[in-house]
């Protein structure tokens, strides 16, 4: 009699993918991956209510990718997501869950991304797409992306893109696939908006209701660094000198990661060394026990590389790469804490990657407080108390008597005195590797503050940015903030104006994004019918407005510039003039007519508030 089957085995998925789930180490599916895949496997439509964190990627992609035919290169699964890293995310879980279907392709779409490269790849083909609403409506218009023989649509984080006020968006795309396709919609919450697109767009769908189940150990304390001010290794550098920690482990996304990070710090002086899927057996298993006996110190690992990994001597778990979902969190922060000892989880945190921070808080239930990043003056006073313990341990273990001698005729022949030959030597030892680090001062630590309780991260951007640069006739131009007068503002250019269909909320809702700053702090906006003005907090920093820079709105880059009033001025922005206002006759642009334009001048109060969006969500931001 055979053997009935279990696991992923036991839900249906074809051999390619259960090849797969084996290889990264996927062994018992999560309830909500038990509960969805079956559904969808068989054709129906599903509304799933789950937690980030609860398995929900893997509950549509492994049906989904299953009912594909890798064989076209048509567009047959589209996957929208409310913001850029979850549709990398997305894909890159795509990719591996498929990695054993021949010819299968994958593409991630959004804003921000050069629109070229995603042509390029569009016309290639790729059986599943990825993307945020507003780049997939600008491919849409276009023509690039062909939905025509789309089999499957899934809404992930249905709420947020609800709360991101991407749903007209959604709406819009849901009205142009085909009849027959299957949708899957997963949100933590249900509120009106989302059971009203369920009504009109789901046809008889299966419920799937997860409550999040993710916890973490008390017994683990854990800290989060908001990154800035510090490249991310010596930022490692100086935790791994101030932590007092036994064994630690450092987890990065890929394999080429550990090997390198591994590397690095060999040659900064640590014991670490690499573990990932491409090492034998053999050696992870020698590689464990010199971390287990106390031989080696450091790991640097994947998730499928520590998966099970027990070793009671970490103390320390170091997020190097944040993970993109709650349960590789909490699988790779309980690699410390063991039977109820004590641990320390730190994580790594970009400014795009707060999103994910959040994330991770909501389903773990815990909150992950901001650390300090330790100062030239921590590191400086470590390392002179590590070399003075050094010197006792000599002295108290070690036969010095030859040297001892040797000092002792340096000392009478060249009438030398013994501090300064001891000092001799122990620059010697040290070699050229300065043992004190430059002790001027320090702004790492000040600026990894950033994210300290009562100050949220907008604020402490702002107030940096007020700061950092001088009043000048640029700043002059600007309006002050309403609520915060002390932050200085400057005055920027948008190429993208009323005759590309652009309105205030598309403006906050691309910068509150791809800035990660509150919308709050951004100022007066005027569109014009080429171009807009908007007011942001001084001092941007150069990589946010390259990032702008590159930013899509209503198929537009931004190509946000300095709006100068003492110097050359941006094309189109001469003397002052009124914004364009929508014509009042039939033929006027049914974008202008959308914008809402006040018939009062810009000076009045009617005018700021359409204008402004000071203080208000973004109605809805185009990625």
């Amino acid at each position: 009699m055979s053997e009935k089957p279990t696991g992923f085995a036991a839900l249906g998925l074809p051999g390619p993918i259960l090849a797969a789930l084996a290889e990264v180490g996927y062994e018992t599916p999560s309830p909500i991956q038990a509960q969805a895949i079956p559904l969808l496997l068989a054709g129906h439509d599903l509304l799933g209510q789950a937690q980030t964190g609860t398995g929900k990627t893997a509950a549509f992609a492994l049906p989904l990718l299953a009912r594909l035919d890798a064989a076209a290169r048509h567009p047959q699964l589209l996957v929208l997501t409310p913001t850029r890293e979850l549709a990398l995310q997305v894909a890159e879980a795509m990719q591996t869950y498929a990695r054993f279907l021949t010819g299968f392709h994958v593409l991630p779409i959004y804003g921000g991304q050069g629109m070229g490269m995603q042509l390029n790849h569009l016309r290639r083909g790729a059986q599943v797409v990825v993307g945020t609403p507003g780049r997939i409506m600008d491919h849409m218009r276009r023509g690039t992306l062909d939905i025509s023989r789309l089999q499957s649509l899934v809404l992930d984080e249905a709420d947020e893109m609800l709360r991101m006020g991407f749903i007209d968006d959604v709406e819009w795309i849901l009205q142009h696939t085909p009849g027959e396709r299957q949708i899957a919609l997963f949100s933590a919450t249900m509120p009106h908006a989302i059971r009203a697109v369920t009504e009109r767009h789901l046809r008889a769908p299966q419920r799937v209701q997860i409550a999040a189940q993710t916890a973490t150990a008390e017994n683990i304390r854990q800290r989060y660094w908001p990154i800035q001010g510090l490249h991310k290794l010596d930022a490692l550098t100086r935790i791994l000198e101030t932590e007092p920690f036994n064994g630690l482990i450092i987890f990065v996304r890929t394999k080429t990661q550990t090997v390198e990070l591994a590397e690095k710090l060999s040659a900064r002086g640590f014991a670490a060394e690499a573990l990932n899927g491409d090492i034998a057996q053999a050696q992870r298993e020698r590689t464990v026990e010199r971390l287990r006996d106390g031989r080696l110190d450091i790991l640097v690992a994947t998730d499928v590389a520590a998966r099970g990994l027990d070793v009671k001597r970490v103390t320390h778990v170091i997020n190097f790469d944040i993970p993109y979902d709650t349960e590789s969190y909490v699988h790779r922060i309980g690699r410390t804490g063991r039977a109820g000892a004590p641990g320390e989880a730190i994580l790594f945190v970009a400014p795009r990657e707060r999103r994910l921070l959040h994330s991770i808080e909501k389903a773990t239930g815990g909150r992950i407080e901001p650390m300090a990043m330790p100062s030239v003056q921590d590191i400086n006073s470590k390392r002179t108390e590590r070399f003075k313990q050094q010197v006792r341990e000599l002295i108290e273990k070690q036969d010095l008597a030859v040297y001892y001698r040797l000092v002792s005729e340096l000392e009478q022949e060249d009438e030398m005195d013994a501090l300064q030959i001891a000092a001799a030597l122990a620059r010697l030892a040290q070699g050229d590797t300065p043992l004190l680090l430059d002790a001027r001062p320090d702004q790492a630590s000040a600026m990894s503050r950033g994210g300290e309780p009562g100050h949220s991260p907008g604020a402490k951007r702002a107030a940096r940015a007020h700061q950092s640069r001088p009043a000048t006739a640029l700043q002059t131009a600007a309006l002050p903030l309403k609520d915060y007068p002390e932050i200085e503002m400057e005055r920027f250019r948008l190429d993208v104006g009323y005759t590309h269909g652009v309105k205030p909320g598309n403006i906050v809702g691309a910068i509150a994004n791809e800035a990660e700053l509150e919308s709050k702090y951004i100022g007066h906006i005027e569109i014009f019918d080429d171009f807009t003005i908007v007011d942001l907090p001084a001092g941007m920093p150069n990589e946010i407005l390259r990032d702008l820079q590159k930013t899509w709105v209503c198929q537009r880059r931004l190509a946000i510039t300095p709006l100068r009033v003492d110097g050359p001025r941006a094309p189109g922005a001469g003397a002052p003039r009124q914004p364009a206002r929508p014509a009042k006759d039939a033929g006027a642009p049914s974008a202008r007519r959308k914008a809402g334009r006040p018939s009062a001048g810009v000076g009045s109060k009617k005018a700021r508030r359409k204008t402004g969006s000071v203080g208000k969500a973004p109605r809805r931001p185009t990625k």
